[in-house]
Order: structure tokens, then C-alpha cells, then sequence
């Protein structure tokens, strides 16, 4: 069964096609050369094999995974002609399984990355027999672990279904366009996607919240400007991306209730695998003192090796 694309009219109108190719191609390569320059700086360098840059590296590869899947399938069908913009319903349900894990764990990666915040400021004296190797392994194993679960349950309920319509009104597969190609009745299936974005948001920003709540109270009454110092310095690059990844997921659900901006909703939707991953690197390449250092230090090697 082949299934068709429906695009917004930005990127179909040809004079639009160009320039929509460039910029996405562009920031796909800035994605990945980024994200996987920061991986490898994190490991080949000691000083930054530490539980905080580890549990950053979920992150990033999560942002590669989440980039690599949607991207490129939205370049391909930029350029062919709508007739040609189909997918075989198997590989449509593949890859709405990874687009909801890709966002579903960005959200359970930045929770665990709270709790080693919260570890590192409230609980200094014990941060390194808490944030041992095994306790990373453990929460990325619960990050990955978790989103793996939250994404098979609605799956399972989605494929069940029989189809009698072939359009994902969507530039890429997700579960809601999967399981609205059904006539059958589908309360469970929205049920359940209620009660998951609830639990999942809740839980991401209660808990983000929560810790920076207890963060900032240590911070208030610790006279020690190095301690607020670091606090500022590691906790605002890691806030700064949660409240993005939230405001995106707010902005997508609002405009799903307005019809009327179908094809702006279609467009922010690409935004969140472009625009995070495209900051992430910069916000935390930037901000973190260690990993500017250790940037500055590898490009005045090459530098030198140059001349």
C-alpha cells in the first residue's frame, strides 16, 4: 500500500523549492559535522569525559538520529513532483516509531541531564560517588529505555487498524496520520495520545522545574560566587534548550487546533529537528566554559600544524 505526502504550499510553489532546499541542506550538514565533532571532542578528551558532557552526548546523538531521519526525506521530496511523493505504508510506520522516539526521548535525555544538574550544585560533596559510570550507563539506559516503551504502546494500537484513505496530511509519518487513515473507530488511539502528551509534558517540565527550583534555593542562600557561578554557567545552556523543546511541542499542539494553519503547523513541525539540533551545538559549545576551551585549544593545534 503507497501512501501520499501532502505538502504545504511553501515548498511546493517552485520558486520557493530552491531556496527551502539550500537552507535545509545546509543546516543538515551543520547538524551532523557539529553534533558528531562534539561527540568526539567529548571522548578523545579527558578533561571532558565527566557524567554531565557523557549524558550530553544522549543529546546529541539523539539530535543526529532525529535530524537524520526527517531531513533527508523532506529534501528528496522537495525536488519530485507531488505524484511521486509516496511511501510504502511499512516504511511510513517505521519511521513514525522514530520520529516519536526521537522526541520522546529528547525530553527523557534533558530530564536525566536535570538530575545530574541537580546532583553537581545540591549535592557536591557526594556528586562523584552518586554520578559514578554505572549511574550514567543506568539513566541513559532509563532515557532510551522509557521512550522505547512510550513509543511501542501506541504503535501497537495504530497498526491494528485497517486503512480506506492513502494521504498523510503531514511533510513525514507520524502516529496521528497513521491512525486517522482508518474508518475505524479510533477513541482509543486518542485517548491514549491524550493521556501520553499529558504525562509526558508533565512530567518534563514538572520535574525540569522542580529541580531548578531546589538548584535556585541552594543558589540564594550559598554565599559562594564560584558555586552560582557554575550553576549559571552549566544550568543555562541545558534550561535554554528545554524551554525551546517545550515552546516548539506548545506551538505545534495549539496550531493542530486551527485548521486554518495547517501548513504552518506542517512547517514547525520540521522546525523542531532543524532548529534544536542546529542550537544545541552552539549553545552548548559556546556557553560551556570547558568545551570552548577545549575547541579554542583543538583549532590553535591545527593552526600550528598548519604553519
Amino acid at each position: 500500500l503507497k501512501l501520499f505526502y501532502h505538502y504545504p504550499t511553501t515548498l511546493v510553489i517552485s520558486q520557493f523549492k530552491t531556496p527551502a532546499f539550500i537552507l535545509l541542506l545546509l543546516s543538515f550538514i551543520f547538524i551532523i559535522v557539529s553534533n558528531m565533532g562534539l561527540v568526539v571532542l567529548i571522548f578523545r578528551s579527558r578533561s571532558l569525559r565527566q557524567p554531565m558532557y557523557l549524558l550530553f552526548c544522549n543529546l546529541v546523538i539523539n539530535d543526529i538520529f532525529g535530524a537524520a531521519i526527517i531531513i533527508p526525506h523532506v529534501l528528496k521530496d522537495i525536488l519530485i513532483l507531488h505524484s511521486e511523493r509516496h511511501i510504502h505504508y511499512i516504511s511510513c510506520v517505521a519511521q513514525s516509531f522514530c520520529v516519536h522516539f526521537h522526541g520522546i526521548a529528547s525530553h527523557t535525555v534533558l530530564m536525566v541531564m536535570a538530575f545530574d544538574r541537580y546532583q553537581a550544585i545540591c549535592n557536591p560533596l557526594r556528586y562523584t560517588s552518586i554520578m559514578t559510570n554505572r549511574m550514567v550507563v543506568k539513566l541513559s539506559v532509563v532515557a532510551w529505555g522509557s521512550a522505547f516503551v512510550m513509543v511501542v504502546i501506541p504503535t501497537g494500537l495504530t497498526v491494528r487498524l485497517s486503512r480506506c484513505r492513502r494521504i498523510i496530511p503531514n511533510l513525514f509519518c507520524d502516529n496521528p496520520s497513521l491512525f486517522n487513515l482508518s474508518c475505524e473507530n479510533i477513541f482509543i488511539n486518542n485517548i491514549y495520545g491524550l493521556a501520553h502528551t499529558v504525562l509526558l509534558l508533565s512530567s518534563s517540565i514538572g520535574s525540569v522545574t522542580l529541580t531548578y527550583l531546589k538548584i535556585a534555593a541552594v543558589c540564594v542562600r550559598s554565599k559562594s560566587k564560584s558555586l552560582n557561578r557554575k550553576a549559571l554557567q552549566t544550568c543555562a545552556s541545558h534550561l535554554a534548550v528545554h524551554v525551546l523543546l517545550v515552546a516548539l511541542g506548545f506551538i505545534v499542539i495549539v496550531l493542530h487546533r486551527f485548521p486554518q494553519f495547517s501548513d504552518h503547523r506542517k512547517i514547525v513541525t520540521v522546525m523542531g529537528p532543524v532548529l534544536l539540533p542546529a542550537l544545541n551545538a552552539v549553545i552548548y559549545g559556546v556557553q560551556i566554559k570547558e568545551i570552548r576551551q577545549t575547541i579554542m585549544a583543538f583549532f590553535q593545534k591545527m593552526a600550528l600544524k598548519g604553519k
